[in-house]
């Protein structure tokens, strides 16, 4: 009974999600700029992103006043929405208080395009979030990771692909503005965020 009153303490008005797979062997991968993003967000907020909970790792934090959970589901990409919709049934977070970081195989890299709604865009995690909460309304920030080298690329190989140190150089230039994206759409000013980082 205390667990469960320690957990609702306060009430939380936001959850942003940060999409990849976890493990050492998918770290600094194409698929995880969310979890690079989120990653950046916790280290400027000064939070750590180390708590068990919703199949996921989370860390609490205050942005712009508001509280908000910062979360790496664990339940692998294409699962995602499993970790997400527990924990918004959890707190009741609509979806458009849900904003999603992930990886995007249509922008070059270091590219970032946030959409206040949509369809999935062939992105696995995104799918599984929408199916499951049966909502296409989440705010998200879409981080570019490049296209296939060559049409016969596989795909699963290049989004599991590491990035090349330029790569990570133009992806860590950006950072900062995802931050500032997601702080916008916070103060549930999206149309700010779009206009200044788009």
């Amino acid at each position: 009974m205390f667990f469960k009153k320690e957990m609702t303490s306060g009430s939380i008005e936001y959850i942003i999600v940060g999409l990849g797979n976890p493990g050492k062997q998918y770290e600094n991968t194409r698929h995880n700029a969310g979890f690079i993003a989120l990653d950046y967000i916790a280290g400027e907020l000064g939070v750590k992103v180390n708590k068990i909970k919703f199949k996921s790792t989370v860390g609490e934090a205050t942005i712009g006043g508001k509280r908000c959970l910062l979360m790496k589901p664990s339940t692998f990409m294409n699962l995602s929405g499993q970790a997400v919709t527990e924990a918004m049934r959890f707190y009741k977070i609509p979806p458009q208080n849900t904003v999603i970081l992930s990886d995007d195989l249509s922008l070059d890299v270091g590219v970032i395009r946030i959409r206040r709604k949509g369809s999935d865009g062939g992105q696995k995690g995104l799918q599984n979030i929408i199916y499951l909460s049966g909502s296409d309304e989440f705010p998200r920030v879409k981080v570019g990771i490049g296209k296939k080298p060559h049409p016969d690329y596989d795909l699963k190989d290049w989004v599991l692909s590491r990035f090349t140190d330029k790569d990570k150089k133009l992806i860590a230039e950006r950072l900062p503005d995802i931050k500032g994206a997601v702080e916008c759409i916070v103060a549930g000013d999206i149309d700010k965020a779009m206009n200044l980082y788009n």
